[in-house]
């Protein structure tokens, strides 16, 4: 099997705001090759302080992580869009490999 070029994308956001759902659905529509959505235990948020789950109180600050991969020329037209709907400090990316 040969390797694939592609980069990886994660973008961090929080539960709660709209983006989250937002941000999937365009990323559905956009028919990228992968993506997956996580949702945090605790996070240290933006505004300096850690959000946790706890049995009694179930945050409704805690992390979501959007990560996403494809071929580089297609990530970089993505992310012209998605630096528009989430502050570009919450976006990290890194060139990766499919296959081996």
């Amino acid at each position: 099997m040969s390797q694939q070029a592609i980069t990886m994308v994660r973008v961090y956001l929080a539960e709660g705001r709209d983006d989250v759902g937002r941000l999937i659905e365009w990323l559905e529509q956009q028919e990228v090759r992968g993506f997956s959505v996580f949702r945090g235990v605790a996070g240290l948020g933006s505004d300096g302080h850690v959000h946790k789950a706890s049995l009694l109180d179930l945050s409704s600050r805690l992390p979501v992580v959007i990560e996403f991969f494809d071929s580089p020329e297609k990530i970089a037209n993505l992310l012209n869009h998605i630096e528009q709907l989430v502050k570009p400090d919450n976006i990290v990316q890194w060139p990766a490999s499919t296959g081996i």
